[in-house]
């Protein structure tokens, strides 16, 4: 017999929340703030830690960075526009827009725009028993503002956990192998929900079972035998 699901994993742009509230709205928030928080912030240690991440995620891609001092910050800052141009997900930059859209969140300038169905199902699953967790390329720190200043209120006693690209790329299945190992469950018992179908092929190969979300604006999903849903309320996990 196969296990029940005891855990769902969601993604977040594309699944609960619309991928245009994300590229349109949270993107140009931090780009248009990029420099200034830079040259207010440099000596902050979170700062100065997402920078050293910016430097090995340049340096594993043959990019070698100029050390961040002040009299850099006009590379630096090319440097990590030109990786929010081409939407790379490295771990650096996602952690530095999630210092710049704390402020953003914390002054209400920012509010998480979600799907109607996501609150409720998310409320609903909660109750129900079913461990709910996070696994998004923005880093766990924007995750957590995020779910806490939501359109429908804070979310976060709803979530067991967060994982980001520390845990590894989002198409590699050893990433969801460990998410699995992290949370103490079999992967059978574990159901991905993503907008994905490369997430998704490597959360099977570990496992994991799947579901495809088919939400309004995004892209139409190439050839795939997943399980699609087009609201949260459809499933049954």
């Amino acid at each position: 017999m196969t296990a029940p699901v005891a855990l769902v994993l969601l993604d977040i742009e594309g699944t609960v929340s619309p991928l245009a509230y994300v590229h349109a709205t949270m993107f140009p928030f931090a780009r248009a703030r990029l420099a200034e928080f830079l040259t207010a912030n440099l000596a902050r240690p979170d700062v100065a830690a997402a920078l050293a991440q910016v430097a090995t995620d340049a340096s594993a891609s043959g990019v070698s960075l100029p050390p961040p001092a002040a009299e850099n910050l006009p590379s630096l800052v090319a440097h990590l526009h030109d990786l929010m141009d081409r939407d790379v997900k490295a771990t650096g930059l996602k952690q530095l827009q999630g210092l710049i859209w704390e402020g953003g969140f914390h002054s209400g300038q920012l509010r998480a725009d979600l799907f109607p169905d996501v609150a409720p199902a998310l409320r609903a699953w909660h109750a129900a028993g079913l461990e709910l967790r996070i696994y998004s390329s923005g880093s766990i720190h924007a995750q957590k503002l995020f779910f806490a200043h939501t359109i429908d209120g804070d979310l976060t006693q709803l979530l067991a956990g967060h994982h980001d690209t520390t845990v590894g790329p989002k198409k590699a299945a050893a990433s969801y192998a460990a998410i699995a190992a992290a949370a103490g469950r079999a992967p059978g018992e574990i159901l991905f929900l993503s907008d994905i179908v490369a997430e998704l092929d490597a959360a099977r190969a570990a496992g994991l079972r799947t579901a495809l979300a088919l939400r309004p604006g995004n892209p139409s999903a190439p050839a795939h035998d997943h399980p699609a849903f087009s609201t949260l309320l459809d499933l049954a996990p």
